[in-house]
C-alpha cells in the first residue's frame, strides 16, 4: 500500500517505513505527527484519487531530526561595473518516519 500526500507544497509518494525529507514541520525529534492531505492511495489494485483531497484518509509519521541542508552560495556579479554579492542559505527541513496509512472508513 502506498499514497500520495502533499506538505510543504510538494507532493511525496510514500509507504510504510519509509524515510523522507520535507519543508520544515513544527515539532520535535520523537514526536508524531498526521498529515491530512492525502491525495491518492494505493492499496493492490484498489486505486483512489483524491478530488483534491481523500476524505478520512490520512498518515501517521514520526519526527526523526530537525536539520538544515549544505549551504548553498548564492553570488551575482554585472561585469564592468565594480558589482559583486556573495550571500549564503541553509534550508530547514524535517526527516520523517511513515508509521501508518489509514483510509477511508
Amino acid at each position: 500500500m502506498f499514497a500520495v500526500v502533499k506538505t510543504g507544497g510538494k507532493q511525496y509518494k510514500v509507504a510504510e517505513g519509509d524515510v523522507i525529507q520535507v519543508e520544515k514541520l513544527a515539532g520535535e525529534a520523537n514526536a508524531s505527527i498526521t498529515l491530512g492531505e492525502v491525495l491518492m492511495l494505493c492499496d493492490g489494485d484498489k486505486v483512489t484519487n483524491g478530488a483534491p483531497f481523500v476524505k478520512g484518509a490520512s498518515i501517521a509519521a514520526e519526527i526523526v531530526a530537525q536539520k538544515r541542508s549544505a549551504k548553498l552560495i548564492i553570488f551575482k556579479k554585472k561585469r564592468r561595473q565594480n558589482y559583486r554579492r556573495k550571500k549564503n542559505h541553509r534550508q530547514d527541513f524535517t526527516v520523517l518516519k511513515i508509521t501508518g496509512i489509514s483510509a477511508a472508513k
